[in-house]
Formats: C-alpha cells, sequence, structure tokens
C-alpha cells in the first residue's frame, strides 16, 4: 500500500502520525508549509530558540494563527491544534508523539536531540546532516538498541541519492558513482559570508528579501554542504569516497556518463563505487547548459550485451561504449518533501536513507592561516571549509570533524589548506556529541 494511502487510513481513523518539530527556520518552514496538505499528520508542537520567529514563520507559509493557541502539548494533542514553544525536551518527552523532526542545522545540539528521541522511544527524521556525517553510524545503532527508526531527511539530497541507490541495486544494477550537483570553481573553498552571494548568483537584497543566513549559504559553496551530503551518503550505501576530497568534475546532464567512469576507461573514478559530485561551471567559469546543479543522480553499469543493448533499444543516453548510464533527478525540494520520511518512518518503520558503515569523514580544513588564539567558527564561515576523507584517512590524521568546529580555540598553527586534528584545538569534551564522535573512533567501524 502506498504511503499515502496509509496516511488516508489513519486519517479515517482519527489516528493521525503524530509530531514534534525542533527547529522552525528555512527548511523547518518548509515543512510546515506543507503539513495542511498532508493527510494523517498533526504536527503536536514545534520546539525554537525564538518562538516568536517561529510563529512569524508559520504565519508567512500560511498558518492561520488559531491552529496554534494550544496552551500545552497535552492540550494541543487533545485539540488538534499546534504547542510552540523553546522547551525541545518537552516535546521529546511528551508521550503523544512519534516522530521527531530535527531541524536545527546545529550537529552538536542535534545529537543531544537524537539521543533523548531515541531514549523516550520517538521515531527521528534527522534534517541536520552534519551530525549525521560525524557521527551517523552510532547514532543509527543507538536507534536500533532503543527500537525506534533514524532516518535522513527526503528533499534534501543525501536521501533522494540514497533512493537512486536503491533504485539501482534492487533492479540489479551495479552502482559506479552516485551524487549531486554543485556550482563550484576551486577558490570557492575560501569563500566567507561577505563573498557568499556574489559567487551564488544572488543579489544582498534577494538574500534578505528570502529571510536567508549567508553563512549557512557559504556552507554550500565552499564545498563543505557538498562534502558533508557526500559522507553520509557514502556511509549509507557503502559507496566510497576520493582519497583527497572531491574533484567536481565539470559536465552537463549529458556528460554525466562520461566523467562517472573509472580513470581506466576515461572517466575520473579512482575506481567503481564512489560517491561524487559534478560542478555545473567549466573551470573558465562558464556557466553549463543542462546542469544538474540543484539535483541528484546515479551513474550504473550495463554488465551484458543484452543489456546494453536495451539501454540503446530505449534510447537511454549512455557514454560512448553504451556500458555506463545515469539516472537523475534534475530538482529536489528540500522540506517540501520531508512528509515522506515522517510517513515512512511512522507507518513502514523504515528509514529514507540511514548510516550502515563508517566510509567518510569530513575534517574541518583551514581556509587561511590559523594562528594559537584564533577560533573556529564552523561550516561556512571565515576559519575552516569540509573536506570530504574517508575515515581512515581521517582517523589516521586525528582530523577533527566539521560538526564539531564551531567555538573551538585554535592551539597550534594550521597553514591554509591543512587539515585541523585534535592536537590543534581546545574543545568541550562534555557534550553529547563530543562523547558519541569520540566512540565512534574508538569502535573503528569502517
Amino acid at each position: 500500500m502506498s504511503l499515502h494511502a496509509k496516511l488516508l487510513q489513519r486519517a479515517a481513523a482519527g489516528r493521525p502520525v503524530r509530531v514534534g518539530l525542533i527547529g522552525a527556520g528555512k527548511f523547518g518552514s518548509m515543512y510546515l508549509a506543507q503539513i495542511p496538505r498532508t493527510p494523517g499528520v498533526h504536527l503536536v508542537g514545534i520546539a525554537d530558540l525564538n518562538p516568536v520567529m517561529a510563529r512569524q514563520n508559520l504565519e508567512r507559509v500560511g498558518w492561520s494563527p488559531e491552529r496554534t493557541q494550544a496552551q500545552s502539548l497535552q492540550l494541543a494533542t487533545q485539540q488538534g491544534s499546534t504547542w510552540i514553544g523553546d522547551d525541545w525536551l518537552a516535546l521529546v518527552n511528551c508521550p503523544d508523539i512519534d516522530v521527531i523532526v530535527e531541524c536545527t542545522g546545529n550537529p552538536v545540539a542535534a545529537v543531544e536531540h537524537c539521543l533523548a528521541a531515541f531514549a523516550q522511544g520517538k521515531h527521528v527524521v534527522n534534517v541536520t546532516v552534519e551530525a549525521d556525517a560525524f557521527c551517523g553510524p552510532l547514532l543509527a545503532r543507538r536507534a536500533e538498541q532503543a527500537g525506534v527508526v533514524y532516518s535522513m531527511a527526503f528533499g534534501d539530497q543525501p536521501a533522494l541519492i540514497c533512493d537512486l541507490v536503491d533504485w539501482a541495486r534492487t533492479c540489479g544494477f551495479p552502482v559506479v558513482a552516485a551524487g549531486r550537483g554543485h556550482k563550484w570553481l576551486p577558490h570557492f573553498a575560501q569563500s566567507t559570508p561577505e563573498t557568499v552571494w556574489g559567487y551564488y548568483g544572488l543579489t544582498p537584497e534577494q538574500a534578505q528579501r528570502g529571510g536567508l543566513n549567508p553563512k549557512m549559504f557559504n556552507s554550500f559553496l565552499d564545498g563543505s554542504k557538498p562534502s558533508i551530503e557526500s559522507a553520509a551518503v557514502a556511509n549509507a550505501t557503502g559507496l566510497a569516497v576520493p582519497s583527497d576530497g572531491l574533484l567536481y568534475p565539470p559536465a552537463s546532464i549529458e556528460d554525466i556518463p562520461y566523467v562517472t567512469r573509472p580513470r581506466s576507461e576515461g572517466g575520473v573514478l579512482e575506481r567503481k563505487g564512489m560517491v561524487e559530485v559534478v560542478s555545473s561551471l567549466e573551470p573558465d567559469g562558464r556557466r553549463i547548459p543542462y546542469d544538474i546543479r540543484m539535483g541528484v543522480w546515479v551513474t550504473v553499469e550495463g554488465e551484458t550485451d543484452y543489456i546494453r543493448n536495451c539501454f540503446e533499444e530505449y534510447n537511454a543516453h549512455t557514454d560512448p561504449s553504451g556500458r555506463y548510464f545515469t539516472l537523475y533527478k534534475r530538482w529536489h525540494l528540500i522540506g517540501l518533501e520531508v512528509g515522506l520520511s515522517v510517513a515512512s518512518v511512522a507507518l513502514r518503520s523504515e528509514a529514507t536513507g540511514v548510516a550502515t558503515c563508517w566510509n567518510a569523514d569530513v575534517v574541518a580544513t583551514a581556509k587561511r592561516n590559523l594562528v594559537p588564539g584564533d577560533t573556529l567558527d564552523g561550516e561556512g564561515g571565515y576559519t575552516v571549509w569540509g573536506k570530504l576523507l574517508p575515515a581512515k584517512k581521517s582517523l589516521e590524521l586525528g582530523g577533527v570533524p566539521l560538526g564539531l568546529a564551531h567555538n573551538v580555540r585554535v592551539v597550534r598553527a594550521v597553514a591554509q589548506g591543512q587539515c585541523v586534528t585534535w592536537n590543534d584545538i581546545e574543545i568541550d569534551t562534555t557534550t553529547a556529541a563530543y562523547r558519541i564522535r569520540r566512540e565512534l573512533e574508538s569502535l573503528n567501524m569502517h
């Protein structure tokens, strides 16, 4: 039975899937916009550090104020309305909630939220992929031990890529490569919140109108977010990652099956079975027509003459050999699609992407020469960007994951372009995020 049919059943029975949302920023607001249009779902509560802003965002996406007048979570459940407050623990501890959607974008907080939700027997859809990138395998294990489902968020590119990989493998195709698109030139790695809009292609006025966060958008531009999302995909699918960071081969959609082949066959991959990100810009900055900038893709192999003949007979676009075929989605709709994950975990007990191994890590890398006394400001900031590496390599060098490189003091000089190690910083060791990361390192799960 389709998820929509299951939701209709729950609506008819008066037993909606009951959801709690932590974080009502841009991503959360996009999900909020869809909830009134989705049968069988009741948003019981929203926890946000700024409840006033959360109410403003609800108004922006079309919610009437009458829907959010519940004075308590208990009343919200009884009335079918929504509670808004700043107490995320109240949300997690509410016995009436089935699924927590973690949407803060703060990886340290997200780990704490996820672990607390598991302890209360709640499924979690984790939008904060930064947290998944540095400790996803252990979060998945904790959820399994608690008898709940932990999942990436559909609509975000990692879950969409995992869906394409699952399609390929379920159909019997070996996955040669999978990934997303990105607008990339090498000097973007040094971009800061001051330079982001010019590189990104928006005016400051457009950014302000949309309420867009320059630091967050810079985390996409400087390569941090593509690395984070690629790490999440590698850890969920078992695909390998490049040995020294993403290559960002420039390609149109038509050319993806050409470039996402092994080097021995004319492509860019070190070997078959890897994640990669395709650039929408030529090295000289020219935009590539019909690009995959906002989309996702998977390249598969036709292993027999018969399969390759089928590719040809049905006009599937392949590389010149006819062996490699790319399926793609050119767009993703971010938070507008999260409802699919919520329904999947609640009604099928199935994740829409979840870490199964530790293949990949994203290491904080100096944007400029760092000196003792500097403070790292995390992804999208002025000091570090995230470099995708094999987990084994990160472990050997003692790399600090980007998700933990915020508000951290530098104690040893780090040259521009060098990875930041544990020995280079002073960090708060009391957080759940730090502890679970170090536990992952000790377990050596790759």
